[in-house]
């Protein structure tokens, strides 16, 4: 798991509108700045300036189709972040455990 992968995702993530973007994606498919911008109250511009955030941290691609360019999820994009939580959660959960059988004298 590459370091620099993982800050891309976690910095990308970092703003509430890139998360509602992605989120939004992932649940309805492809959208434009122009589609983002109404559904989530933020400007058109507003929009585009995140979506090309979420694409240089490769979460994101871009195809033109005439004027519009439809943004899609990049397939496999946010295992760094999923990777890197499960390892720390795998940490605390056997500390947590360890901590639990010495309290109770196991």
């Amino acid at each position: 798991m590459s370091t620099a992968s993982t800050d891309l995702v976690f910095s990308a993530l970092a703003d509430a509108n890139r998360r509602a973007i992605v989120e939004r994606i992932a649940d309805r498919g492809p959208a434009t700045a122009t589609e983002l911008s109404a559904t989530l109250s933020i400007s058109r511009q507003g929009a585009a300036k995140h979506l090309a955030g979420l694409a240089d941290a490769g979460i994101l691609s871009g195809s033109r189709s005439g004027r519009e360019v439809r943004f899609a999820l990049v397939e496999g994009s946010l295992e760094p972040g999923s990777d890197w939580l499960a390892k720390v959660g795998d940490q605390w959960d056997r500390r947590l455990s360890a901590l639990k059988e010495h309290v109770s004298g196991d």
